[in-house]
């Protein structure tokens, strides 16, 4: 009875995957480039909690989530997960790899639980192809 979905999307980025790695580290930068997913408390280290205003569309109103970071691979993956156990969690990946062009960088987020099944991620998806964009002009045009 436990429904699972995922959601996925990517960019192609124009630079190196060492600045993307500084761009998503830079606590400062962040609230610069980010208009999607914006950490309000907590730092990016393994173990910590994260809480975010997340603005699954352009209309100015925001969920706050908490996700707990749960895994750090250098220049590679941010895995972080949260959500209510059974009732709908989430696990949150960016990962970063190195392309021809430059580097590619993805936001896969699988989501399991009973409510799942009624449940459309499909806006999660385009806010988060919105924040991989608003990564992209940031990071090319800075």
């Amino acid at each position: 009875m436990i429904g699972k979905k995922s959601v996925s999307t990517h960019v192609q980025i124009n630079t190196s995957p060492e600045k993307v790695w500084e761009t998503l580290f830079n606590a400062e930068n962040v609230k610069k480039w980010n208009k999607v997913l914006i950490p309000i408390k907590g730092d990016l280290q393994e173990g910590n909690v994260i809480n975010y205003d997340f603005y699954q569309d352009e209309n100015g109103k925001s969920s706050r989530i908490n996700a707990t970071v749960e895994e750090i691979v250098h220049q590679k993956m941010i895995q972080q997960k949260g959500g209510v156990p059974l009732v709908l969690t989430f696990n949150h990946q960016y990962l970063i790899e190195p392309s021809p062009s430059g580097t590619t960088v993805r936001i896969h987020e699988e989501y399991r639980g009973v409510m799942v099944p009624f449940w459309n991620p499909a806006p999660v998806e385009k806010a988060y192809e919105r924040l991989l964009h608003q990564l992209k002009n940031f990071i090319e045009n800075e």
